[in-house]
């Protein structure tokens, strides 16, 4: 069947969502990087229609600042008061006028629904010439729903609520979604004569169905393939479920399309995120915003990466990225933490407990461990030794450190910023460096180290560390022969007490 393109598609998303407990609109949750109302507005777009209308009411504020971003191209239409939802469709035909063509009516709240369950209903609504077609759905356990009530040609005779149905109706597995496409005109003048005659006093859609049977037109049904397309999200526990099941799906189109996923149950993708064949995916990863990750890559276990570009074969383990990118073959993790606009060359390297922070490794150079890496640049070929910390911020703002290609940072540095490093430098272990190291040079910024020796059998006579020094003593006077530390002992301890007192107790 051809599928014709809808005049407009109007969705439904003025309601407060009151089960959700949550000062947030409801159509503003989110599940796998969308909100839920992304969610439809994606699914609707992908039917071209010639208007893409959307109902707001309940936090309206919130709704268009996020639909500014999300949905600058759907039309927004405020329903002042929520008294049901033909009085929001009535709403938007007084707003935009009369509408000539297919109008699908669905919700914000549906985050399941595909495109492809939307165009077979329109399609069905064209080749069946309805006024009015229903998208209803066999479910396993009906308690609860409208009930679908044909006629023996298939055409639908009546939606009948559960509290309503006869004991015949109730055992019909076929329940109403909501979700329609009608004729535009014939609906204009059905949703006017919608009455309020029931029990919440407001303007129910369902009545439309009643009308246009009523007036001889006919009303038909498309069985949507999957039930759980149709399920709505009203609290925080079906919000789990769509976000599950809407995970599966995603896991699913990228394993068919050549990535590899260990563990599918602990692996989260966002539906933004690209991935290309070969990659693999290990347990515990989750993907969300704009990551994209190249072809032989592997990211995991226990990894979360956030707008995050990882290169053709490069590996991250064990680790978080944010806003970061990642070179083809190089390698992150484990327990690293890159944030934003952390950018790795090819084959670099940042290792366990490596955080960085708006730092630029060149190709080939290594972080290889227990460092700290922010607002700087990095060379080629450079190594920076372990427990180093470039120091970029002054309590006021923040400065940056450079350092060449082919450097060698000694373990336990301060680069204190700004600073920079030429190509080739050396810094010696247990530095701090406070002024530029020109290139080739060593640079070394520590105390001359004095040891005072016998300071602890004196001046901590009872611990174990004294008793311990006792032993090491005696047996080095045992076969060195007896050592008088005497009076150059007590010199020693005497200028080591001296400046005690001058610098106060410490511990």
């Amino acid at each position: 069947m051809s599928v014709p393109r809808p005049a407009a598609v109007i969705v439904l998303a003025a309601g407060e969502g009151t089960r959700m407990k949550s000062s947030k609109p409801k159509v503003l949750h989110e599940l796998c990087g969308r909100a839920l109302v992304d969610h439809m507005l994606t699914a609707a777009r992908g039917l071209t229609p010639e208007r893409l209308i959307i109902v707001i009411g309940h936090a309206r504020e919130r709704v268009q600042a996020h639909l500014a971003t999300s949905g600058p191209d759907a039309h927004a239409v405020v329903q002042t008061e929520q008294n049901g939802t033909g009085h929001a469709v009535r709403t938007v035909l007084e707003s935009v006028g009369t509408i000539n063509g297919t109008i699908l009516v669905t919700y914000g709240d549906t985050p399941l629904l595909r495109t492809e369950t939307l165009a077979e209903l329109l399609a069905t609504h064209g080749a069946e010439g309805n006024a009015v077609t229903v998208l209803t759905a066999e479910v396993p356990d009906p308690t609860g729903y409208g009930r679908i009530i044909r006629d023996t040609t298939g055409a639908v005779l009546e939606i009948v609520e559960e509290k309503d149905a006869s004991p015949e109706q109730r055992v019909i597995r076929e329940m109403n979604s909501g979700v329609y496409a009608f004729d535009g005109l014939l609906l204009g003048d059905a949703v006017k004569r919608v009455s309020t005659a029931n029990s919440q006093g407001e303007e129910y859609l369902t009545d439309v169905l009643s009308i246009l049977r009523e007036d001889g037109h006919r009303v038909g049904a498309y069985v949507a393939a999957d039930h759980v397309e149709v399920e709505g999200v009203n609290d925080r526990v079906q919000l789990a479920f769509a976000r599950t099941v809407l995970n599966a799906r995603i896991l699913e189109r990228h394993m068919r399309a050549g990535v590899t996923i260990i563990d599918p149950a602990t692996t989260w993708i966002d539906v933004s995120v690209t991935i290309e064949p070969d990659v693999v995916i290990h347990p515990g990863t989750q993907l969300h915003g704009r990551t994209s990750i190249a072809t032989e890559a592997e990211v995991g276990p226990a990894t979360t990466l956030t707008d995050t570009v990882v290169g053709a074969g490069a590996v991250v383990r064990n680790a978080v990225c944010e806003g970061a990118e990642v070179g083809s073959g190089a390698s992150v993790g484990p327990f690293a933490y890159l944030r934003p606009g952390t950018v790795l060359g090819r084959k670099a390297k940042a290792g366990s407990y490596v955080e960085m922070k708006n730092a630029r490794v060149g190709d080939g150079s290594k972080v290889p461990h227990l460092t700290y890496v922010g607002d700087a640049t990095i060379g080629e070929g450079t190594n920076i030794g372990a427990a180093s910390v470039f120091v970029n911020y002054d309590g006021v703002e923040k400065h940056h450190t450079t350092v060449g290609d082919h450097v060698r940072v000694g373990s336990d540095n301060m680069l204190v910023a700004p600073l920079t490093i030429g190509d080739g430098a050396y810094t010696a272990a247990g530095s701090v460096i406070t002024n530029d190291v020109p290139p080739g040079a060593m640079a070394v910024g520590r105390a001359r180290q004095r040891n005072i020796e016998g300071w602890v059998e004196r001046r901590r006579a009872d611990t174990a560390s004294a008793e311990a020094a006792r032993q090491a003593t005696a047996e080095r006077a045992g076969r060195d022969g007896q050592v008088d530390h005497g009076e150059r002992g007590k010199q020693a301890d005497q200028v080591a007490q001296a400046g005690e007192q001058h610098r106060g107790s410490t511990k």
